[in-house]
């Protein structure tokens, strides 16, 4: 059941975030969905493929390694720092805004880059005022030393220091 739930939450929230809204976006200020194929739209193509990776690895590894899923009402019961979660605290958000940003490089839509720097700033909101606060109570010690080891948005290397 966890997979399902998964699935149509993966779909549905970065699916509308990282597609549906660009999609209107560029219907709302009559730029084109579709561009011919340039070297800019080449290169968008591996970055929004590496960053639907880890939206996706993200999601299942909360269902595999977690024992939940990315929904809030049924969060991960295993706090996971394995993997993608090694290098950067919320992979699923780096991997959206990756996304985001190859769909900026491909449609060359500064509207499409506002909305990214806005829903950059929304998450990194919410990740500061209400998850990582409600993550140190749910998991106490172990998460307190990951604050300190794993940076929040820029990958690193684990065990490499600044």
């Amino acid at each position: 059941m966890n997979a399902l739930v998964t699935t149509l939450a993966t779909l549905l929230v970065p699916g509308v975030a990282c597609f549906v809204v660009p999609y209107y976006i560029l219907r709302a200020t009559h730029q084109p969905v579709l561009r011919t194929m340039g070297l800019a739209q080449i290169a968008a193509l591996p970055l929004a493929a590496v960053g639907l990776a880890m939206v996706v690895w993200v999601s299942f590894s909360f269902v595999r390694h977690g024992r939940g899923t990315p929904v809030p009402i049924d969060p991960p019961k295993h706090f996971v720092s394995h993997g993608l979660y090694r290098w950067v605290r919320n992979p699923m958000y780096v991997g959206a805004v990756l996304v985001l940003l190859a769909v900026v490089i491909f449609t060359g839509s500064l509207w499409i880059l506002v909305y990214t720097a806005g829903l950059w700033t929304a998450l990194h909101t919410a990740t500061v005022l209400f998850e990582e606060p409600q993550l140190k109570r749910r998991f106490g010690a172990p998460y307190e030393t990951y604050l300190k080891e794993v940076p929040r948005w820029i990958p690193r290397v684990p065990g490499a220091r600044l």
